[in-house]
């Protein structure tokens, strides 16, 4: 045996032998994800696409790194498996089309009042009773719940895109950095409890039965608190998205007309 093949040999035993200690590491991972998920979301589905991205972590792996081994795979599986989530999106057309209607409601208020719209005015221009309005809220959480980061439907609007930056070309580059730095000042502007509910579930990554506890609210309260956040925050981010889909089309034209010329 060559000395390569002997190599790649022991690549493939160490990669192996990671796989084997840390399968347990996709487990956790997938059933913390459960707790932030839909009953519709099938955990076999998860634990799937989470081996894969373990296996992938541990043929790309190398000592040299600063980060352990448990981290770097942390991060594949769970990748992995928000992938697995967009790729299968659970999320009705239907419910993608009331929170689109929502947002520009809210919006519509907030433009014309100048301050945060109130759930009694949404809900007199929507033509909706409460019991209705609070499902709906429900329906935007679950809608967004993947960082916001989930695709939207084929119907169109603006998704809340976090993709890896170093698979950007400039141009996305720069649009990828501009849309963060709208969002962070658009949750910025939210009310406080939404700022909260937001913190404690994306950045500390809290289930709502947890953040409820936090807050001393039911975890139903939490949910509609969540949805109210998106839909604010759809509403208010649709300037920034208005503005880069007209820039998108300023330079599609510009190509256009270079090429004719």
């Amino acid at each position: 045996m060559s000395v390569a093949s002997e190599y790649l040999q022991l690549q493939r035993q160490s990669a192996d032998e990671l796989v084997r200690q840390h399968a347990p590491l996709v487990r956790r991972i997938a059933y913390h994800l459960m707790g932030r998920l839909p009953p519709s979301v099938d955990v076999s589905d998860l634990i799937q696409a989470g081996m894969i991205g373990l296996l992938e972590a541990a043929r790309n792996f190398t000592t040299g790194r600063n980060a352990s081994f448990e981290t770097f795979a942390g991060i594949r599986i769970r990748g992995a498996m928000l992938d697995e989530l967009r790729r299968t999106d659970w999320t009705p057309r239907s419910v993608h089309r009331k929170v689109r209607e929502m947002a520009e409601v809210v919006r519509q208020i907030e433009i014309e009042t100048g301050a945060d719209a109130e759930d009694a005015e949404v809900m007199r221009r929507l033509g909706m009773g409460a019991e209705e309005y609070h499902a709906a809220l429900a329906d935007a959480a679950s809608a967004r719940l993947l960082s916001l980061s989930a695709p939207d439907d084929a119907e169109g609007g603006a998704a809340f895109d976090v993709a890896d930056g170093e698979s950007l070309g400039p141009q996305d580059s720069v649009e990828h950095e501009g849309m963060r730095r709208a969002l962070v000042d658009a949750i910025g502007s939210l009310p406080e409890r939404e700022q909260l509910v937001m913190s404690l579930y994306y950045e500390e990554e809290l289930n709502l039965k947890e953040i409820g506890a936090v807050l001393g609210v039911t975890e139903s309260r939490v949910c509609q608190i969540h949805g109210q956040a998106i839909v604010r925050l759809r509403a208010r981010m649709t300037g920034w998205t208005e503005q880069v889909e007209a820039g998108n089309r300023a330079r599609a034209t510009g190509k256009s007309r270079a090429r004719g010329s």
